[in-house]
């Protein structure tokens, strides 16, 4: 279970203090597939990366199971099980699709059967990409699909998306809403995704709207997703139908 109390984030710009999260509480069950949404520059990313110990908060308490993480290293948190995807991926010339895998298993001995196995769940053909780089070759939406497979391989209890859905194709996009159905179906992992997408949303199981810095909405899809999509109709519009190219 994830835990935050009272969350903030305050930096110093010029000659005033900006709260980029101003006292943020929830709570997030164990196995629970939450969408984090909202106007752009409302906190959200920052709120994922503070999870994952990106950026340190000026206050508050973040506990994973208990343990109180807020000012654990990036690497401790992950020994924890806590896992992060990036918006845009980091590429790695000279290292192979297998060996990412292996390294983020934890396991030099893994198969190429195993590897297979968590290529074919993002939806690639394992074949064609367990010995291709991890480099420029590669589309952004290959990328993104290789990071959630080594995020499945680290078999992480906390899974972390940040706008996932940006820079892939729509073809990418429809895996990639699939991918996190199957997770949440298997009862993998708790994931927490932020995303403006319709169909990204659509697969929670709660909705948290964050502006300005402070939780503005919260609760069921059914309860909170009509309200979201009023507000989109309304003209104040911050979802997207499709995968942005």
């Amino acid at each position: 279970m994830l835990e935050i109390r009272d969350l903030c984030y305050e930096v110093d710009e010029a000659d005033r203090t900006l709260g980029i999260l101003q006292g943020i509480s929830l709570t997030i069950p164990e196995h629970k597939f939450v969408v984090v949404t909202g106007p752009n520059g409302g906190g959200k990313t920052t709120l994922a990366k503070a999870i994952m110990g990106i950026v340190e908060p000026t206050g508050g308490q973040i506990l994973w199971n208990g343990q109180d993480v807020t000012h654990m290293s990036i690497t401790d948190r992950a020994r924890l099980g806590i896992s992060y995807g990036f918006q845009q991926p980091p590429r790695f010339k000279g290292l192979r699709v297998r060996d990412l895998l292996s390294m983020a298993a934890g396991n030099d001995n893994m198969t190429r059967d195993e590897a297979c196995q968590y290529l074919t769940r993002v939806g690639l053909c394992a074949k064609d990409y367990i010995d291709r780089e991890v480099d420029t070759s590669l589309s952004g939406g290959e990328v993104k699909r290789i990071e959630i497979a080594t995020i499945l391989a680290r078999k992480s209890g906390l899974m972390i998306f940040d706008e996932p859905e940006a820079g892939i194709d729509l073809w990418s996009f429809a895996r990639l809403t699939e991918t996190f159905r199957d997770i949440h179906d298997r009862r993998d992992a708790t994931l927490i995704v932020i995303s403006h997408q319709e169909r990204i949303i659509d697969l929670a199981d709660e909705i948290i709207m964050i502006s300005g810095g402070k939780i503005a909405k919260q609760g069921p899809k059914d309860q909170i997703f009509p309200e979201i999509l009023a507000n989109t109709i309304s003209g104040c519009s911050y979802l997207t139908e499709g995968a942005k190219a």
